[in-house]
């Protein structure tokens, strides 16, 4: 390997970014950061499941390709590789939650995956504290600091009027709240807005709570209020006419009961209907699809792979699914 090739690929390991997942063990992004090489350089031996190293680290022993220079270069020139646990940073799906037809993502979640990703630091300044003269107007900057250096900040604001009844008397926090959920949406690549930055939020929980409510599980028990034993007990008599009734109309009885599992089975079939996804949903995948390189017609074989229809006719439920298949593909 000349000295003029080693230069020209060293130039273009410069920008590589680096991930050491053990000692000698590292992966190595492309120029568009789309893929990773796996890249081990122990004890002397250096190998790489690039193309370029394939096709000549057979032919040349003291070949290196971009990726194992970049993992040299960081070792030797007093850089640091990013440590990764094995696991990429994904957003846990329970912190996602669905009002009127929109996603948005709680707090702790955004900041579960910023974790993840890796916090150096978080600082807030208040710009402006709540007064009677500024319209009880709070604003703070938040400050993200990631564990390469990364900085990432912006401003949340809180007054009476964007906030709920019971955020009223903690305008501050508040405000600081919203400006760290903007600075880590950022950091994180998160497109959702945070529940904590609707000005609305009382009104959104009261819809979540009111669709977590057991409301179905009441209409069992209006059915139980009429009691046969109020009737029975008012007239004795038609006991016997009840007695006569079974063996007379037990086929009827039984053709009633089936009508009436007919019509159970015809609400749980309305009910257990998928829902389409959501415009989020979709953007997402659309988004995930191009930022791993995955053309329309790939996109559109995985998803005839996966659930075998096409994308048009895939449920909300097969949406999340594609998502994190994305998400955790390379």
């Amino acid at each position: 390997m000349t000295t003029n090739e080693v230069a020209s690929r060293n130039s273009k390991a410069a920008n590589l970014r680096v991930f050491q997942v053990s000692p000698g063990q590292y992966y190595v992004e492309n120029s568009q950061g789309k893929i990773c090489y796996k890249v081990n350089v122990n004890k002397g031996t250096k190998s790489c499941t690039c193309g370029d190293y394939t096709s000549n680290g057979q032919k040349d022993p003291q070949f290196v390709c971009k990726h194992i220079l970049a993992v040299v270069n960081c070792n030797g020139g007093g850089l640091k590789a990013e440590w990764q646990n094995g696991e990429k940073p994904k957003l846990d799906e329970r912190w996602i939650i669905e009002i009127e037809g929109r996603e948005f993502v709680k707090y702790p979640g955004l900041l579960d995956l910023g974790h993840q990703k890796g916090i150096l630091k978080i600082d807030v300044d208040p710009l402006q504290y709540p007064t009677k003269e500024n319209g009880q107007f709070a604003i703070c900057k938040a400050a993200v600091v990631s564990k390469t250096g990364e900085l990432f900040t912006d401003v949340g604001d809180a007054n009476p009027e964007n906030c709920s009844s019971k955020v009223k008397k903690h305008l501050l926090r508040m405000a600081s709240t919203r400006a760290i959920a903007r600075a880590l949406r950022s950091y994180t690549n998160i497109g959702m807005t945070c529940l904590e930055e609707l000005g609305d939020l009382e009104d959104g929980l009261g819809e979540e709570s009111a669709k977590t409510k057991p409301k179905p599980r009441k209409e069992p028990k209006e059915q139980a209020k009429p009691k046969p034993a109020e009737t029975k007990g008012e007239n004795e008599k038609p006991e016997p006419a009840q007695k006569k009734d079974p063996p007379e109309k037990g086929p009827e009885g039984s053709k009633e009961t089936a009508g009436a599992g007919g019509t159970g089975k015809d609400q749980k079939s309305n009910s257990g209907e998928q829902p389409k996804p959501s415009t989020a949903q979709i953007r997402a995948i659309e988004k995930l699809a191009e930022r791993r390189g995955i053309s329309a017609e790939e996109l559109s074989k995985k998803c005839q792979e996966m659930f075998g229809t096409v994308m048009a006719s895939i449920t909300g439920a097969d949406a999340s699914s594609f998502i994190r298949s994305l998400q955790q593909s390379a």
